[in-house]
């Protein structure tokens, strides 16, 4: 049996990249996974058969997790297809959309980065708790821009991170006597999509030159760290976030 076998759990932006990593890794594990997406919807399908060949039991639920009745709607969907609670909240969806310097920023730019950034994640980590009893955690992927402030160009991006890790720890000694723990993970530089589209190749190649493990991490390493979050190994781990880098953040 997995460590966790028969947890209900919510992957918010679970279609591609890290999102599919977790929902497969929690999967193999035993949890009954929700995988959510709003876009993406061939990849969230790819994603849901990835979890099937692994033997796990999933739905997709399309919902833009920035509204909050779509977000009302999603933990619902997830609550009714798998016996009335939700155990885990990823709260995954994010993404920087583009770069511009401040001159370059105009307020919607602003709003669109902290509501997919952050105000996704406070939505769905307020509604979740209608479903989830003592025992349930709450994994927030943050990122290290969080901790440096982010690349070029992602300074809105950086700050809704942030936001979620202040959030983090907010959340961790407000539903710390429910029984409910709150951790964040903050990842560097990923090989995923996000970086093939945002991030320079000079950029990538100085930190494979640069990072005490001189590589990328891979979306599979993330979501293992994940998974130990999520389950009764880290029983006494909340309100942490995690750097997850390569040892880049202090080289």
């Amino acid at each position: 049996m997995g460590k966790l076998e028969g947890r209900v759990v919510v992957v918010t932006g679970g279609a591609r990249d890290i999102g599919r990593a977790v929902s497969v890794r929690l999967a193999e594990e035993g949890a009954k996974v929700c995988i959510n997406y709003c876009h993406s919807e061939e990849a969230a399908r790819e994603t849901l058969e990835l979890v099937r060949r692994a033997g796990g039991e999933a739905i997709l639920v399309k919902a833009d997790v920035t509204k909050a009745s779509e977000v009302e709607a999603l933990m619902k969907a997830a609550a009714d297809a798998f016996g009335g609670k939700i155990d885990v909240l990823v709260n995954n969806a994010g993404g920087i959309m583009g770069r511009k310097k401040i001159q370059e920023q105009d307020e919607q730019w602003y709003n669109d980065l902290m509501d997919l950034n952050f105000k996704s994640c406070w939505l769905c980590t307020r509604e979740v708790l209608k479903y989830m009893g003592r025992g349930g955690s709450i994994v927030n992927i943050s990122s290290q821009a969080a901790r440096d402030g982010g690349g070029p160009g992602s300074s809105i991006y950086a700050c809704g991170k942030a936001a979620m890790l202040c959030h983090t720890r907010a959340m961790a000694k407000e539903l710390g006597p429910e029984g409910i723990r709150v951790n964040a993970v903050c990842p560097g530089m990923i090989d995923t999509y996000f970086h093939d589209k945002f991030t320079k190749l000079e950029g990538r190649e100085a930190l494979h030159r640069s990072a005490p493990l001189r590589r990328e991490g891979e979306a599979s390493e993330v979501a293992g760290l994940v998974a130990f979050l999520a389950g009764e190994d880290a029983g006494y781990v909340t309100g942490n976030g995690v750097d997850i880098n390569g040892g880049c953040l202090f080289s």
